[in-house]
């Protein structure tokens, strides 16, 4: 009788059944010893390990010096920036004070502040409401429509600058809120990367909503954005930090120093401050830390976002 195949690696593969009077068969059938399926990954020898842990050091290096120099430099007074540029040989606190009040950052921290977080509120709703129109709702010209939206992103945003720019101008919005964010509040990109995450919702779920009585806004609310989530954080956290490290429009639309944005802020802090260089450095800190808090804050869903789909399971 022929053997049963079990997980066991040392399982031999099934023989046909051999006479017993031939001898000279019988001993001519070998047991191929059969390979447990996680043998087929190859594991890493530990030359490769050392070379890939080389590697991410050589670019963690590369990262980290810019930061690195740029802190020290904004932790020493002025006579010091050029003695041991590399080493912290004179620590103080004080060229960030005098950075925040020379600079007035505390000003242009709170309009980018202002500006960012109406960019991101509005970047998110347009693109999830529009993302599940095109992934799930059926309309005439759909297709047309959405390949419309995806070229947009072909056009570099220095093409529109002009058009934009006359727009803000003869709506008045120069030197305000409305002119920094207004022509920012949808992006082509998040409603391309939402739809293709929408789409790999199960139509299931939504034909048992329909079932239930539910609309597509409860629908969207209580099913939909909940199950894209990290996605979502992904894609705030990216518009949040597109609109902070704004610089070529906010110098376009904004000609008063009260409504200057942080990094307008430091391009005036920098011209002031020409023989200070550590003054610049420490705006530059300054003007770093919120957007380290929201990498911290929202790593996770960052992660999670960018690799939504990458695993089956």
């Amino acid at each position: 009788m022929a053997t049963d195949l079990t997980d066991d690696p040392a399982a031999t593969v099934p023989v046909a059944p051999v006479p017993a009077d031939d001898a000279a068969a019988a001993a001519a059938v070998v047991p191929v010893p059969r390979r447990h399926p996680m043998q087929s990954f190859d594991q890493p020898s530990d030359a490769g390990r050392i070379g890939r842990y080389a590697l991410l050091c050589l670019v963690m290096f590369v990262v980290l010096f810019p930061i690195y120099t740029t802190v020290v430099a904004a932790l020493k007074p002025g006579s010091e920036v050029l003695k041991n540029p590399l080493l912290p040989t004179a620590v103080t606190f004080d060229v960030l004070i005098d950075a925040w009040n020379e600079g007035r950052l505390g000003r242009y921290l709170l309009n980018s502040f202002v500006v960012a977080f109406v960019v991101t509120i509005a970047q998110v709703i347009t693109s999830v409401l529009a993302a599940y129109a095109f992934a799930i709702l059926e309309f005439p010209g759909k297709r047309a429509v959405f390949v419309v939206f995806v070229a947009t992103l072909l056009v570099p945003a220095e093409a529109t600058i002009v058009v934009n720019l006359d727009t803000v101008d003869n709506l008045g919005w120069l030197n305000t809120y409305q002119g920094l964010a207004v022509p920012f509040l949808a992006t082509a990109f998040g409603i391309f990367l939402l739809r293709q995450v929408f789409l790999t919702l199960p139509r299931d779920l939504r034909d048992a909503a329909a079932i239930d009585g539910v609309g597509h806004l409860g629908f969207l609310r209580h099913v939909a954005v909940p199950l894209v989530r990290p996605t979502i954080g992904a894609l705030a956290l990216f518009s949040f930090l597109g609109t902070w490290n704004q610089y070529l429009w906010p110098n376009l639309v904004i000609n008063e120093a009260d409504m200057n944005t942080v990094q307008s802020g430091l391009r005036l802090l920098s011209r002031s401050s020409l023989s200070e260089p550590n003054l610049v450095m420490a705006g530059t800190v300054i003007a770093a830390v919120p957007i380290f808090v929201a990498l911290f804050v929202f790593q996770r869903q960052l992660v999670r976002g960018l690799t939504a789909g990458a695993v089956k399971g």
